[in-house]
């Protein structure tokens, strides 16, 4: 709760702490003010607010020359040395401030509110930019929905909500169960669970690895259950399972705002492995064409905010890889060129390309000293993503595995894979966050092991699963380029009323390992609309279609694309318990049968995006 406020000295920095900022409904959210020392006159300001304690450590405050974690306070003190006020806050409910927590749902209000003040107190001039990464980006791109006065530019980091409901939350209607894992790890974490050792005692002890099985949670019956504001967000994203209202407020869907989004220079960083790599892209495009501001787009082949990191999962991609260096000195730089660029109109900063992207892929393959496989990599410019000179290939999946441009000519062909909601496909790696203990981000051969969450003996390629369907070319004649999101039409038939579909691109090293690159995802109730759901009649044949997450690889010659089929993919998603019935609340488990179809009037098929280069 605020109290009150305090002044230290610190390095050429004067900071006061704890200064209350009131909400349009009275709440009191407190933040550290960062002012430089000798430099008089009103000075442009930077903002950031977060759910992680506005002096904690920031994980992803790192960079090549220092990978120790800074505390957020380092870095807000470091920026006002730059001439700017800096104002770090706590959200809503979170550390000092005061009222009640609820992810996300407060920040557009709450940060237009904070934007506003901040531009109008006698220290700022008026022009306010924000920074933050991941819910601190949400929170940035919820606020400018509301576009408060004074906002002059924005830094987001993996994250901003484009639409949660597609992408961050849920995906194809599945829920991604990451919100479980960041749940239970920030309610131990929380002010309120350090006083109440009864609460500690028991979120300790509900061990996430027991629980994520035992799905869905009901209220008070979860390992939340002992901090109810943390139980109640996450049954409410369970709960809330089609499109409406709950999912199209600004705080979780800024494409419904586009018109009054703030028209702002805005630097938007992403990665290849990062649940918000969709989100990041599509926000970018869409401002791109309807602001008149400069926007920047940053796709590392990262996960998580680790830019100073050249791996990700058991793939080295090479010393050039990281956001040191190639993109700007180190991640501070970056941004503080951002700022000054549009913060000081004084600055002689040099305009940087408008898309920076890493392209995957180029390495020898081999093992490094390290254990992870070389796939290499190199930097392109671009003016937009994707860039010009890609053009769509189409891909026909075959009844013999194949994966080819010739179209089946069978007139009757298909294949069934089972779905067991008791044994879903593990995860391994991909797009994700937040997900220790169960799963972890980045690229990873597909091939189960000892101590992979969900995964039990015999171990084994993902692609020999009796739940699984594989489709790869031949050996590549010569390289191939993806950048951009791949398209597929399938034709599948199910007896249950609901199942998934869960498809994976890969790129197969000539040594057999078999590299994820990205994925899609479709509950089948959602097919033709995600307001008004329907379940399948059973033995019905459907054409589903189905978008990947963006990537950016070059295939080399030798090397095989893959496309695998599923029905699930856990602890990433959800299992479908094939009923149709009510998500969130306890059901009825079965074993679905599906079937993908292969032939002349079905042709299941796969549009990706080839660079001409490679045509």
């Amino acid at each position: 709760m605020p109290g009150s406020t305090a002044t230290l000295n610190r390095d050429g920095v004067a900071v006061e702490t704890d200064v209350p900022i009131a909400m349009r409904d009275g709440t009191r959210l407190v933040a550290d003010i960062y002012r430089p020392l000798g430099i008089s006159g009103p000075l442009p300001a930077l903002l950031q607010r977060t759910p992680y304690d506005k002096t904690g450590v920031g994980m992803a405050e790192i960079s090549v020359a220092d990978p120790t974690p800074r505390r957020r306070s380092d870095v807000a003190a470091k920026f006002a040395r730059e001439g700017y006020v800096v104002v770090v806050q706590d959200c809503r409910g979170r550390y000092r401030s005061e009222g009640e927590f609820s992810k996300y749902v407060h920040e557009a209000e709450d940060g237009h509110d904070t934007i506003e003040w901040v531009a109008q107190q006698p220290w700022c001039n008026g022009r306010v930019g924000t920074y933050g990464l991941s819910y601190e980006a949400h929170a940035q791109l919820a606020a400018a929905c509301l576009n408060p006065r004074g906002l002059a530019c924005m830094a987001l980091d993996s994250g901003g909500f484009w639409d949660a409901f597609q992408a961050g939350i849920r995906q194809g209607g599945c829920l991604e169960l990451k919100q479980l894992t960041w749940a239970i790890k920030h309610a131990r974490l929380a002010p309120e669970t350090a006083r109440d050792p009864v609460r500690r005692a028991a979120l300790e002890a509900a061990r996430i690895e027991d629980w994520v099985g035992r799905w869905p949670w009901s209220d008070g019956v979860s390992p939340l259950a002992a901090a109810p504001e943390f139980e109640d967000y996450v049954l409410q994203q369970w709960r809330h399972a089609e499109d409406g209202p709950f999912w199209q407020r600004p705080d979780l869907c800024a494409r419904r705002y586009l018109s009054e989004l703030a028209d702002v220079p805005s630097l938007l960083i992403g990665s290849w492995y990062d649940p918000y790599a969709s989100t990041t892209i599509a926000t970018f495009a869409a401002l791109a064409e309807a602001k008149g501001s400069e926007m920047a787009l940053v796709m590392g082949p990262w996960t998580h905010g680790r830019r100073s990191e050249s791996y990700a999962g058991e793939v080295e991609f090479g010393p050039d890889a990281t956001l040191d260096g190639s993109v700007a000195r180190d991640y501070d730089a970056l941004r503080l060129d951002w700022f000054a660029r549009w913060l000081k109109p004084d600055s002689r900063i040099v305009p940087a390309p408008k898309v920076r992207l890493f392209v995957m892929g180029g390495g020898d393959g081999r093992r490094d000293g390290n254990g992870r496989v070389v796939h290499g990599g190199a930097w392109r410019d671009a003016a937009q993503f994707p860039p010009d000179g890609v053009t769509m290939r189409t891909l026909h999946l075959h009844r013999d595995g194949t994966l080819a441009a010739a179209a089946p000519a069978e007139e009757k062909a298909s294949l069934g894979w089972t779905h067991d909601p008791d044994h879903p496909v593990p995860t391994i790696g991909g797009a994700i966050a937040s997900g220790a203990p169960l799963m972890e981000a980045g690229a990873f051969d597909q091939v189960t092991r000892p101590g992979l969450f969900g995964a039990c003996e015999p171990f084994g390629p993902l692609a020999l699963r009796d739940d699984v369907l594989r489709f790869e070319t031949e050996p590549l004649a010569h390289a191939l380029t993806l950048l951009g999101a791949a398209e597929l039409r399938l034709f599948v038939s199910s007896d249950r009323p609901d199942t998934d579909l869960v498809v994976r691109l890969l790129d197969v090293h000539a040594s057999g390992f078999a590299m994820n690159l990205c994925h899609a995802v479709l509950r089948l109730r959602y097919r033709d609309s995600f307001t008004e759901p329907a379940p399948l009649e059973p033995g019905r044949v459907y054409e589903i279609a189905l978008t990947s997450f963006p990537t950016a690889n070059r295939f080399e010659a030798g090397h095989r694309l893959r496309v695998e089929i599923a029905s699930s993919s856990f602890p990433h998603f959800d299992p479908n318990p094939g009923t149709c019935g009510p998500q969130g609340w306890p059901d009825t488990r079965h074993v679905a049968h599906n079937r993908l179809y292969l032939d002349a009037t079905r042709a299941s098929r796969i549009q990706i995006p080839v660079a001409d280069e490679d045509e």
